[in-house]
């Protein structure tokens, strides 16, 4: 009987081999690999420098602040403000990572052994 232009029987032939393929223990999954591996980060060397870069975005803030109030004319008002805000939601949420970390250790800290 033919089913859309493949037989049955092959259709069956192909079934049962995929199926013994999959019971053999050796069987592995080819993993299929598009991107090189993720290069391995130290947790405290990422939170530093997450940290720096908090920093560096609030000391650049705080200085083109300092050049407006001084009267340069290549800082705008409104440039002034979007870095200032952008600082502030960083540090904002570098805050709320700290506090996430501090209730984990918590946490950990008051598990039973």
């Amino acid at each position: 009987m033919k089913t859309g232009g493949i037989d049955s029987g092959r259709i069956e032939a192909m079934i049962a081999q995929l199926k013994s393929a999959a019971t053999r223990p050796e069987a592995k999954i080819p993993a299929i690999q598009t991107e090189m591996p993720a290069a391995k980060v130290n947790f405290a060397d990422a939170f530093k420098s997450a940290l720096d870069s908090v920093s560096s975005s609030q000391q650049a803030s705080s200085a083109m602040g300092q050049r407006f109030t001084m009267g340069d004319e290549k800082v705008s008002l409104s440039d002034v403000m979007v870095s200032m805000q952008k600082s502030s939601i960083e540090f904002q949420a570098t805050v709320q990572v700290r506090n996430k970390l501090v209730s984990a250790y918590h946490e950990i800290m008051n598990m039973q052994v």
